[in-house]
């Protein structure tokens, strides 16, 4: 019981980290672009402050779908105990469908290309449906990476890759300084959770300067059996 409480709060963690700091660094940028321009360019501050707002509402939007289901699930935990019965089953802040996907990658690619770090994104093998776990751990990687660069990288663009060789989805977030990685974006919570996540579906990760300068996060992540033959 106590390990999958663990699990349980390590799970949220993760979710609240990545969803909160992705949106916190594109309202920064945008925000600082409004500055900016204010008295030049009132009309590029006013795009900038909308895309502020429609960044703080996603926010918002998600932590409702989030810590809705957590503080229904605690309710009736709750009902559980006293009567003296014990609950089971999949964790219950993860709802099929509330979570974000491969599907998204191309609106988060747009959307921090619109706060002026340009994501190029590219595909390889066949864009299918895949099980909600891989579809949710290879968005959030992709996110906290793209993230990192739009807090630490001091450039303006980066490269997705994400490919499907039909035994396991691989995603690889390199970023297009010059001179040596930094090492800011190796560390901290984003970078365990990436981890973690990984390591969850029983995947390889890592992190770490780039060849040819930059910095560059790569995971692999298996397929399910059922998923492959699909």
């Amino acid at each position: 019981m106590a390990e999958a409480v663990t699990a349980e709060r390590l799970r949220i963690s993760r979710e609240l980290h990545d969803l909160v700091a992705h949106s916190m660094g594109i309202i920064t940028l945008q925000a600082g672009a409004a500055a900016r321009v204010i008295d030049t360019q009132p009309q590029r501050a006013r795009e900038a402050l909308f895309e502020v707002e429609s960044a703080g509402r996603e926010t918002l939007a998600g932590l409702r779908r989030m810590l809705g289901p957590l503080r229904q699930a605690g309710a009736t935990q709750a009902g559980a105990t006293q009567a003296g019965a014990g609950q089971t089953g999949a964790s219950p802040g993860y709802q099929p469908g509330s979570m974000p996907g491969l599907a998204d990658i191309d609106r988060l690619a747009a959307a921090t290309t619109a706060a002026g770090v340009r994501v190029d994104v590219r595909w390889q093998g066949e864009r299918r449906p895949l099980p909600l776990d891989v579809e949710l751990a290879a968005y959030r990687i992709v996110q906290e990476s793209v993230t990192n660069v739009v807090r630490h990288a001091g450039t303006r663009s980066c490269q997705v890759l994400i490919a499907d060789d039909g035994e396991a989805v691989s995603v690889e977030v390199a970023d297009h300084r010059q001179g040596p990685g930094d090492g800011r974006s190796g560390t901290g919570c984003g970078l365990a959770g990436m981890r973690e996540r990984a390591v969850l579906l029983n995947g390889d990760f890592s992190a770490g300067p780039g060849p040819g300068g930059g910095f560059v996060v790569r995971a692999r992540l298996p397929l399910p059996a059922k998923a492959m033959s699909a």
